[in-house]
C-alpha cells in the first residue's frame, strides 16, 4: 500500500474515531506475575491484553520476560522454564488471532546455541518477529550476560517459532500497519534505552513512530523521576511516542524492589503513567498523535539530515501487518487544551508571559539602539493590541534608559469611536506618563469621502469597506508624518490572529508599521498579557485599573457607527461577529499553521476541545461566565470562515509584513520566516476535505 492510500484509509471510518484523524491507542500492561509460574502469567497477559482489545487499543505492551518473570536468576538455565516459556508463545500466538492490539511479550528464548532475552511481537495469530536485547547490564545488581547473550552474538536472522516458519529476528525490525497511516513499531528492551545511542534512535531515523520499551527497571529512590525524563526526552529527540512497561507486582524482592512503573510519552511530554507500587494488575492507555509526530518530522531539515548521515545503519526490515481498527466511534481520550497558545497553569501562564514581554521589548529596543532612534509613535485606542504595544514601547524606553515621554502616544477618534474606548485610551496613556494627544481623524476622513463621491459624505449610512478603510487609512498616514516630523518609529499594534484573519487595513492602514511588536503574538494571549502587566507590574492604581478595564471590552475595530438610537458608550462592533471567535480561530490557527492538519482533523480536535464547557480544565483567568463551548455546527462554520481568509484572501497583506519579533514555537506568518505562501492561492482542497468529513459526521 503507497504512503498516500495509508493515509487516506481511515475516510471509511466514523468522524468521531480516533484512528480516522491520526491517532492510535497504545497500552502499557503491568500483570502480577508468578516467578516461573509460565501458566499463570499467560492467563494474566492474555487478561491484559483483552483488555487492551476492548478497549480499542492498537498495541500493548507487557514488561520485560514477563512470562517467566524477570528475576529468576540462574532458573532461566532450567529446562523446564525454557520449555514451559515456548510452550506459552505458542499459546500466546494462537490466542492473538482473536484480538486486535499488536501485543510485545517478553520471553526467554533459545536461539541456535544462545538464549537471549527477547522481545515477541504477536498480532492476529501470527508471530510478527522477535527483537532480542541488545545490552545486557552486567553491573549493580544485575548479571544479566550471567543467563543471556546480546543481539551481536545472533547467528540467525529468521527462526521458525510456533508453527510460524521464518519469524524475522533481529534489532532491525520495523512493524508497519498497512491500513493505519504513520503507525510504524519498533522494538527495544529496557536497558537498551539507557546507552548513548538506543537501537531505537535509528529505528525512528527509518521511519518507526511509536518506540516500544518492555523493562524491568527495579525502584530506587528517585528512579521514577529519572524513567520519566528519560522517556520524555528520547521522545523529543526521536519525534516519537514511546512506549515504556516495566515490572511490578510478584517479582523476587529478594534484594530488591518493583513498582510497575509504565509510561507513554510523545515527543517530550509525559502522556500517561500508571500508578506505581499497585498490587492489581494495571492497564493504563493513551491516544498517541501520529499526525503531528510526522509533521514535525517533515519539517525538521535537522531531522532528515540526520537520517542521511546514517543512512548506512538505516537498512531495517519492514514486517507489514493489518490492525483493522474498530469501525465504530473511538472517542479520544486525551487532553485538547482550548488555548493552545496560553498554558493553563497559572505559574506556567506567568512566566510565559513575561517572556513574551521580554522577547517584545528586546525586539524594540534592539531595533531603536541599532538604528539610533530614541522615539516611538504609536496609535492608541483604548483596545487590546494597541494596549500591549504601547507597554512594550513604555518597557522598551526604559531597557534604553529613555524617558517614557519619547513614547509619543496619539489617540485617533473617528466616526464610531466609543466615550468608553477613547476614555481608557486618555486614562493609559496618562497613567503610564508617556506624550499623549488625540487627533480627530473626522474631518480629513470626511474629506476624503467628499472626494471620492462615497454616499457617507452625504449622510447616507453606506458603511462599506471604503468607508472604514478610509478612517483606518487616515490614522496610520498620520502616524507616519507625525514619525517623520518627530525622527521616530511606528510601532506597529496588530496581532497574528488578525494576520491569519485578513483582519487588517493593507499598506497605509494598520498593516503597516516600522516595527510590528505584537505580530506574532495571538489574540487570546495578548489578553493575558494585559492582564498579568495589571497584576506583575510595577504601576499605579490607575493604570492598574485602566488595563483591567481595557481587558473586559468587546474587541472591535470601532469603523461603523451605532444608529442613532444605539449605544454609543460602548463599542458598537463586534469583530467576533464577522471573523469568528477569536478563542476558537486562535485554535484553529495553531493546528494548522504548526502542524498543517487537515481541516477534519482540525474540527474533531475543536470539538474535543470546546463541545462541552464542562469537559476538561480552564486557565482560573477565564470567568465562569466566559467560558462558551460550540458544537460541531459551529465549529464547521467557523472552521469554513478561517479556511477561506487564511488560505484565499490574506496572503497578499502577510508577503508584506514589517518586521517583528517571532514570540512561540506555535509559529509566526512572517514571509522571512515561519510562513511563505503564494497570494493567489485558493481554499477550496480544504474547503471540499472538511466538508466531506462533516458531511458523515
Amino acid at each position: 500500500m503507497t504512503a498516500e492510500h495509508e493515509r487516506d484509509a481511515g475516510a471509511s471510518l466514523p468522524f468521531d474515531s480516533i484512528y480516522r484523524h491520526g491517532f492510535v491507542r497504545t497500552a502499557t500492561a503491568v500483570p502480577r506475575v508468578r516467578l516461573g509460574d509460565v501458566e499463570h502469567n499467560v492467563a494474566a497477559t492474555l487478561e491484559l491484553a483483552t483488555a487492551a482489545h476492548d478497549d480499542a487499543a492498537a498495541v500493548v505492551v507487557f514488561p520485560e520476560l514477563g512470562i517467566v518473570g524477570y528475576s529468576l536468576q540462574d532458573l532461566f538455565h532450567q529446562e523446564t522454564v525454557l520449555a514451559d516459556a515456548r510452550r506459552a508463545v505458542e499459546e500466546l500466538r494462537a490466542a492473538s488471532e482473536a484480538l486486535r492490539p499488536v501485543l510485545v511479550v517478553g520471553a526467554p528464548l533459545r536461539i541456535g546455541t544462545g538464549l537471549f532475552n527477547v522481545a515477541v511481537v504477536f498480532h492476529r495469530g501470527r508471530v510478527l518477529g522477535v527483537v532480542p536485547k541488545s545490552y545486557l547490564p552486567n553491573y549493580r545488581e544485575f548479571y544479566e550476560a550471567r543467563h543471556f547473550r546480546a543481539a551481536r552474538d545472533l547467528t540467525l536472522d529468521r527462526i521458525d517459532l510456533a508453527g510460524d516458519e521464518g519469524v524475522p529476528v533481529g534489532t532491525d525490525l520495523t512493524f508497519v500497519a498497512e491500513d493505519v497511516a504513520d503507525l510504524v513499531l519498533a522494538v527495544e528492551i529496557c536497558e537498551d534505552l539507557w546507552v548513548p545511542i538506543p537501537p531505537s534512535t535509528d529505528a525512528a531515523m527509518a521511519g518507526a513512530t511509536v518506540l516500544v520499551n518492555h523493562s524491568d527497571s527495579n525502584v530506587t529512590m528517585a528512579k521514577a523521576d529519572y524513567r520519566r525524563e528519560l522517556c520524555a526526552s528520547h521522545s523529543a529527540r526521536t519525534v516519537s511516542a514511546y512506549v515504556y512497561a516495566a515490572a511490578g507486582s510478584g517479582e523476587s524482592t529478594t534484594d530488591l524492589a518493583w513498582d510497575g512503573h509504565a509510561i507513554v510519552a510523545e515527543n517530550g511530554t509525559i502522556l500517561a503513567e500508571t500508578d506505581r507500587f499497585a498490587d492489581e494488575p494495571q492497564l493504563t492507555s493513551a491516544d498517541v498523535d501520529l499526525g503531528r509526530l510526522v509533521a514535525d518530522r517533515m519539517r525538521m531539515t535537522s531531522f532528515g539530515d540526520a537520517v542521511h548521515d546514517h543512512r548506512d545503519r538505516l537498512g531495517h526490515r519492514r514486517i507489514p501487518f493489518t490492525l483493522d481498527p474498530p469501525h465504530g466511534p473511538v472517542p479520544l481520550r486525551r487532553s485538547v487544551t482550548r488555548f493552545p497558545f496560553v498554558p493553563e497553569d497559572p505559574a506556567q501562564r506567568d512566566a510565559r508571559c513575561e517572556e513574551v514581554y521580554d522577547i517584545q521589548r528586546v525586539g524594540l529596543s534592539t531595533r531603536l539602539r541599532s538604528t539610533g532612534i530614541e522615539r516611538v509613535v504609536i496609535g492608541v485606542s483604548g483596545g487590546l493590541d494597541s494596549t500591549q504595544a504601547l507597554l512594550v514601547a513604555v518597557r522598551s524606553m526604559e531597557a534604553l534608559g529613555l524617558p517614557r515621554r519619547n513614547v509619543l502616544a496619539y489617540t485617533m477618534p473617528g466616526f464610531a469611536t466609543s466615550t468608553t474606548t477613547l476614555r481608557n485610551a486618555h486614562s493609559l496613556m496618562e497613567s503610564l506618563g508617556v506624550s499623549g494627544a488625540e487627533i480627530d481623524i473626522r474631518p480629513a476622513a470626511q474629506q476624503m469621502l467628499e472626494d471620492l463621491g462615497h454616499p457617507a459624505a452625504r449622510g447616507e449610512p453606506v458603511y462599506d469597506v471604503t468607508y472604514e478603510n478610509v478612517q483606518a487609512g487616515a490614522r496610520t498616514s498620520l502616524l507616519f508624518r507625525l514619525a517623520n516630523r518627530n525622527d521616530a518609529l511606528v510601532v506597529g499594534t496588530g496581532d497574528l490572529s488578525e494576520l491569519a484573519l485578513g483582519w487588517c487595513t493593507y499598506g497605509v492602514g494598520d498593516h503597516m508599521s516600522h516595527y510590528g511588536v505584537n505580530a506574532s503574538v495571538p489574540k487570546t494571549l495578548v489578553q493575558h498579557l494585559v492582564r498579568w502587566v495589571a497584576d506583575h507590574e510595577d504601576l499605579s492604581e490607575d493604570a492598574r485599573a485602566v488595563l483591567r478595564a481595557i481587558v473586559a471590552t468587546d474587541i472591535s475595530p470601532e469603523l461603523v457607527p451605532a444608529t442613532a438610537d444605539g449605544d454609543r458608550d460602548h463599542p458598537h462592533q463586534r469583530s467576533e461577529d464577522i471573523v469568528g471567535p477569536y478563542e476558537l480561530q486562535d485554535f484553529h490557527l495553531y493546528h494548522v499553521l504548526r502542524f498543517g492538519a487537515r481541516p477534519s482533523k482540525v474540527a474533531f480536535l475543536a470539538h474535543h476541545a470546546w463541545g462541552d464547557r464542562d469537559r476538561g480544565s480552564w486557565p482560573d483567568a477565564i470567568p465562569v461566565d466566559g467560558r462558551h463551548e460550540y458544537d460541531l455546527d459551529a465549529i464547521g462554520r467557523w472552521l469554513t470562515e478561517f479556511l477561506r481568509r487564511f488560505f484565499a484572501r490574506s496572503q497578499f497583506k502577510r508577503s508584506a509584513l514589517p518586521d517583528g519579533p517571532k514570540v512561540g514555537s506555535g509559529g509566526s506568518l512572517s514571509p522571512r520566516g515561519d510562513w511563505r505562501a503564494p497570494s493567489d492561492a485558493n481554499a477550496d482542497a480544504w474547503l471540499r476535505e472538511l466538508q466531506r468529513a462533516l458531511s458523515c459526521s
